[in-house]
């Protein structure tokens, strides 16, 4: 076991001052690194795609150790302006890098991300490494087993170099995306006084400033779609029931298990097809996973799909810039698939409400139990305003499932004349921080996650003040090929990632 975390007779104080993490939050000086690797080889730097890394790792042309050096100075290059990345493992990443090394140069079997770095969201456990969920009980937390989705990236050659920040549980960032009693708030690369969203903040903020090739997410209500959209980069929530969720915290069993589903965020859209099936399939752990066919992107005929599309859905107006990019896309899309069609389905206007009432049906008695599973005794306010309600009767409780069931039912009916959906993923880029009110602009992804379908999110285009537009592109359930190929085409016509305009020194002065 290496040195990864603080263990049982070091305190947080301690181990942040010598790793050089969370120096925000904790009010001492970061110290100044050298700047970002930008060595290229054949091209390749790490701004580059993890699928051509691992390809390069695999030829030789570069090295893993190389890379994890490059990531690390990166993290420590960018991560005192923007809190993205709250612990790091370097020792064992570095001897993780020369195993991949020596791996390729004996002539030894590689997998799909070989040598190549990342890090994961702080919800989800990582052997030796602390997770704290964003919760205080577990500030000092280890895991001694990866959650699945770790694990298999892991062996698929992937090699961790940090964990990201999160809300607490994933759930009580409130109104400043994410933030969390831990380690304090994230900010957005492309603007630090603008919001990363949440919960996956952390992740979308550092890769899209190139402080990990890619990160997982996860999706409760937009979570993975609302990072990508805020931070100009992709990503996508698979079919409920698509990917394990074992080592996530919480875990979401019960009455709304089904809204939650984790999945990768890269900078490009060929990242999500080449990760989403290294982490799909059963653990034979997570009962809801179904062994379901996933179909590759690449084999997807545009022309055979039938594409409904609209601008608003009737609860927050889209701002002119949202609203041109979905005319943009549907303008390139109408002469490659089978049919494109103005149609909403109007499911925004029942879901908002419902699965509020569903959620807060106990009265908070299941962040209660949280709470008390992580010791936790002072949770941060974003978590408290939706503890201590009025829990509704039991009767009451089951007609709202029944109502939720039967919501579905009607919105697959709706779908069955499509294949794919063409939408906003929030009515405006990224609100300000100081932003108290809505005006920021609400999301259009809950009720993909009450439906279950597959939605991905891809960086498109952006407002007057720069900041970046995701568009979102939702599927049939377990077709996320169809979905992929449409935002490869989203991505190679409007541009996908840029590169944040805050680098290198902006971010330290």
């Amino acid at each position: 076991m290496y040195p990864l975390s603080p263990d049982n007779h070091t305190d947080r104080r301690r181990f942040l001052q010598k790793t050089g993490l969370g120096a925000i939050a904790l009010g001492i000086g970061f110290p100044q690194i050298v700047k970002s690797a930008s060595s290229k080889n054949g091209g390749l730097s790490i701004e580059s795609s993890a699928t051509k890394l691992a390809e390069a790792v695999k030829s030789g042309s570069i090295s893993s150790v190389e890379l994890v050096q490059d990531y690390l100075s990166r993290i420590s290059e960018v991560n005192p302006a923007i809190n993205a990345v709250v612990a790091t493992c370097p020792e064992r990443a570095l001897v993780e890098a020369k195993e991949a090394d020596a791996a390729i140069a004996s002539g030894s079997p590689v997998g799909p991300l070989h040598g190549v770095p990342f890090t994961i969201k702080d919800s989800l456990d990582t052997e030796g490494v602390v997770s704290t969920a964003g919760t205080l009980g577990h500030a000092t937390r280890i895991p001694d087993k990866d959650a699945t989705v770790v694990a298999r990236l892991r062996a698929a050659g992937a090699i961790l170099i940090g964990k990201t920040n999160t809300p607490e549980f994933t759930l009580g960032g409130g109104g400043k995306g994410t933030f969390n009693l831990v380690y304090g708030q994230t900010f957005n690369p492309h603007n630090i006084a603008h919001s990363p969203s949440g919960s996956s903040g952390g992740a979308g903020a550092i890769v899209s400033a190139c402080g990990s090739a890619f990160d997982i997410g996860s999706d409760f209500g937009g979570s993975i779609r609302g990072p990508a959209h805020a931070n100009g980069i992709c990503g996508i929530k698979p079919t409920t029931g698509r990917v394990p969720r074992t080592g996530h915290w919480p875990g979401y069993g019960g009455a709304f298990d089904a809204y939650q589903q984790l999945g990768p965020l890269t900078r490009y859209v060929e990242d999500l097809a080449t990760i989403l099936p290294i982490i799909s399939g059963p653990d034979f752990r997570d009962a809801a996973v179904i062994p379901a066919k996933l179909g590759d992107p690449s084999g997807v005929s545009l022309s055979t799909l039938r594409v409904a599309y609209y601008f608003d859905n009737e609860l927050s107006p889209p701002t002119p810039e949202t609203r041109k990019l979905v005319a943009d896309a549907v303008k390139l899309l109408k002469p490659k698939v089978a049919s494109v069609t103005e149609d909403y389905h109007r499911g925004d206007q029942v879901v908002y409400p419902l699965r509020n009432q569903i959620t807060d049906a106990d009265g908070g008695a299941w962040l209660e139990r949280l709470l008390a599973k992580s010791s936790t005794s002072k949770p941060s306010s974003g978590l408290m305003r939706r503890i201590n309600g009025e829990p509704i009767s039991t009767p009451e409780f089951t007609a709202l499932l029944e109502k939720q069931d039967a919501f579905r039912s009607k919105m697959a009916s709706w779908f069955s004349k499509y294949d794919i959906i063409v939408c906003p993923a929030n009515a405006s880029p990224s609100r300000r921080l100081d932003e108290t009110s809505s005006s920021g602009g609400g999301g259009y992804t809950r009720v993909y996650n009450v439906t279950g379908w597959p939605a991905a999110v891809v960086r498109a285009s952006e407002g007057p003040d720069g900041m970046p537009i995701g568009l979102q592109i939702v599927g049939r359930p377990f077709k996320e090929d169809n979905v992929l190929a449409v935002a490869y085409e989203i991505e190679k016509a409007f541009g996908g990632w840029k590169a944040p305009k805050l680098t290198g020194a902006e971010f330290n002065s």
